[in-house]
């Protein structure tokens, strides 16, 4: 069965991408390691890793992940790798669809007021709506973008695609 979401963006997979907390393994491997002790949840200060199916997924729609560590420093069985200075936590980024307000020429900056690390700017366009713009090298994946919306237009990816910058 695939979700209503899928549906409407002609996704007839019934896999869905699972997103695992920070520095998780490998979908295969991560699986394999992990015993569902749930620490990395009692661990997570804003409550955005959540138990299904007896594993930890990131759910964004609670919150915003802060990347404290803490999910990855409690994990037992190392299916959450120890972060090191040099490891990124993951590789999502946010990717903005046609659903946008701010594309359908509604004024909306939720996503951009709620991304502390300013990887989500607004093209002003001469008589228009400022148009949003993804810097896929400042964003860090972290979802504080994704609940605020009120299209549900924003997806967090591994392979987003990214318009040109602003001019």
């Amino acid at each position: 069965m695939i979700s209503r979401r899928q549906f409407l963006r002609a996704d007839f997979s019934s896999r869905r991408a699972v997103l695992r907390p920070p520095w998780a393994l490998a979908e295969a491997q991560f699986l394999s390691q992990c015993d569902g002790c749930a620490r990395c949840v009692k661990a997570c200060d804003t409550h955005v890793i959540v138990l299904t199916n007896g594993f930890p997924r990131i759910d964004f729609q609670t919150g915003e992940c802060t990347f404290c560590k803490h999910c990855a420093e409690t994990c037992p069985t190392g299916a959450l790798q120890r972060p090191e200075a040099d490891l990124a936590p993951w590789t999502l980024k946010a990717q903005l669809d046609d659903r946008c307000l701010a594309l359908q020429g509604v004024v909306c900056r939720s996503c951009g007021e709620q991304c502390e690390t300013d990887a989500i700017r607004f093209c002003f366009t001469k008589g228009g709506v400022g148009q949003p713009q993804v810097n896929a090298a400042a964003c860090t994946g972290c979802g504080a973008c994704f609940a605020v919306c009120p299209a549900q237009a924003i997806a967090l990816r591994d392979n987003a695609v990214y318009q040109e910058a602003c001019a």
